[in-house]
């Protein structure tokens, strides 16, 4: 902005009140400059016998003042009409409310809310700088989450009383019975066998067997399994603890030999068998179709159903009675956690950039979505204005520089009727 308009900014009137004497003044400025080149014109007039110099003079108040009427009358056309006579295209304001009404909307709505220049404007804004900086205020982000928390007991409510928990339930339920089971499954599994985590299931199952065996309960079954299976003859020798013993000391020390060996044959072999039934679980239909039914019987018993409202339950019980507590530690962690968060936000420029693109394109798509609206809504205001007010709106706002062409047309005027009159005057000469 030049110096000559930052002037102008800085004297111009801003209130109403400041508007209307400014317009009033300048209208009496032009009528008084009007009344004086008609008072110059006759004087003039008067003396130009006399002294012919002076029909120059004449010439440039004739044709000021007829410039200064005209232009006082094509001024006072725009508001109303000119000594209240029914002349056709004056009070050109209030008699096109309407369509001003409808094209102020338009121009609005095609200049000001037009994708490119809202989209500039608004990039200009660092929309993730001021929210990381209120959040990173602790005392901000507690009133946050004390905000937040103070609503969660209406949520839930909200989510009971809406039916929003019954549909969210059945939802999972049907999406759960479309996911197939198999290649999830095997999935799990192959990731288990690459890293040889099957390995401890085998070692837990050894460790069984190994104290199975110690367990004398667990030996005098089998003992009594090995007698009945013995001729009689064999029984009266005691061959059955014999046979036990050697049994469970075979056993106990071939468990051992596993258990102490990583690369145990018996190990392999169970390498083998896993990639086996992954491999199974993966490619053939009776295991997806096992699976499938598993996953239908699950879903489908009731108990199902009492867990989920049991665990729901429990989970708003222990929240609403941490949040009614004076240290609620889910206030607590909210409030950290929107701290760091906009810490983190201030420390990261990329992840600022991509929210502020984010605003961005979020702000700019919900102003073109409802720059229509906001024409319309613009135009109505204008269509409902009062014929007096709107005349009195504009003429407030732009009265004061029309008032200035009634000064140019005198100015103009004048010249044109000196220099007619000097033509005048050396074609006579001639």
């Amino acid at each position: 902005m030049s110096e000559a308009s930052e002037n102008r900014a800085a004297t111009y009137p801003t209130s109403d009140r400041e508007k209307e004497g400014a317009l009033r003044r300048t209208k009496a400025l032009a009528t008084g400059a009007l009344a004086l080149c008609a008072a110059l014109f006759v004087s003039a007039r008067f003396g130009e016998a006399r002294w012919p110099a002076l029909g120059f003079v004449a010439a440039f108040a004739e044709a000021a003042m007829i410039g200064g009427i005209a232009d006082w009358y094509a001024v006072v056309a725009l508001f109303r009409r000119p000594l209240g006579l029914p002349v056709p295209h004056t009070a050109i304001i209030p008699a096109n409310q309407e369509r001003i009404a409808r094209n102020l909307g338009r121009f609005i709505e095609a200049n000001f809310l037009a994708p490119e220049p809202v989209r500039a404007k608004l990039s200009e804004v660092d929309f993730a700088a001021q929210v990381a900086g209120w959040l990173s205020r602790r005392d901000r982000a507690a009133a946050l989450a004390e905000f937040a928390t103070r609503r969660v007991p209406q949520v839930f409510a909200a989510i009971e009383r809406s039916g929003l928990k019954s549909f969210a339930a059945r939802r999972l339920r049907d999406q759960a019975a479309k996911v197939p089971l198999a290649p999830v499954v095997a999935g799990l599994l192959d990731g288990i066998v690459a890293e040889r985590r099957h390995q401890v299931l085998l070692d837990k199952l050894l460790g069984a067997l190994s104290e199975t065996f110690g367990d004398e309960a667990t030996l005098d079954s089998l003992r009594e399994k090995i007698r009945a299976e013995l001729p009689s003859l064999f029984n009266l020798f005691k061959a059955d603890a014999y046979l036990l013993r050697r049994i469970v000391a075979s056993a106990a020390a071939f468990i051992e030999e596993v258990r102490a060996d990583d690369e145990h044959p018996l190990r392999a072999e169970f390498d083998r068998f896993m990639r086996s039934f992954v491999d199974d679980l993966r490619d053939a239909p009776e295991y997806a179709e096992r699976l499938d039914r598993l996953r239908e019987d699950l879903l489908g018993r009731p108990e199902l159903a009492t867990i989920a409202e049991e665990l729901w339950s429990g989970v708003r019980r222990l929240i609403e009675e941490d949040l009614a507590s004076e240290r609620s530690a889910v206030r607590v962690h909210l409030t950290a956690m929107l701290v760091e968060v906009g810490r983190s936000l201030a420390a990261d420029p990329r992840i600022r950039a991509e929210m502020n693109a984010g605003f961005v394109e979020a702000l700019t798509s919900f102003v073109e979505s409802q720059k229509g609206g906001v024409a319309e809504f613009i135009a109505g205001q204008v269509r409902r204005w009062d014929l007096t007010q709107l005349t009195r709106i504009v003429e407030l706002n732009i009265g004061r520089d029309l008032q200035y062409i009634r000064f140019n047309g005198m100015i103009v005027g004048g010249l044109v009727g000196l220099l007619l009159h000097a033509i005048d005057v050396l074609a006579l000469s001639n």
